[in-house]
């Protein structure tokens, strides 16, 4: 029998099964799966620098890297931002910005650039959004 102080990390994942590997992964920092910060403490959260807002084309997006994950920084009217997943809802591909909205390549769902609602299906659901704040001209996200 094994003592409890020789158990890695491993075992005790291998020897739990997967309510402990659930359990260690709701405790790491981000486990929750969200990369927007949700359930984490905004207050003590650093936002990131993502774009520039004069890279942002109004009424339209770009997509740029947050938290390891791509998402879509749109300017729907001079001086707002808003942020969204760029993973689409349908089947997990990548949204690209074009000027009809966020299309999706692999099944051609489109989503609105400025509120990431459902324009085209396949898809039902419309992307999640991601925090995102001026600062100056700096986006931030986070």
């Amino acid at each position: 029998m094994t003592h409890p102080a020789d158990l890695t990390r491993r075992t005790l994942l291998v020897a739990g099964g997967a309510g402990t590997a659930l359990a260690l992964a709701a405790c790491a920092p981000g486990g929750d799966g969200a990369s927007t910060g949700a359930g984490t403490d905004q207050g003590t959260a650093t936002p990131t620098e993502v774009a520039v807002l004069s890279d942002v084309p109004v009424g339209g997006a770009i997509a740029v890297m947050f938290d390891g994950a791509q998402i879509i920084v749109s300017q729907p009217t001079a001086g707002e931002v808003v942020a969204f997943s760029a993973i689409c809802t349908h089947q997990g591909c990548i949204v690209v910005p074009e000027k009809k909205g966020l299309n999706c390549p692999c099944h051609q769902s489109l989503f609105d650039t400025a509120t990431g609602a459902v324009l085209q299906g396949p898809a039902t659901d419309p992307l999640p959004e991601v925090t995102v704040t001026l600062d100056g001209d700096k986006v931030l996200a986070g």
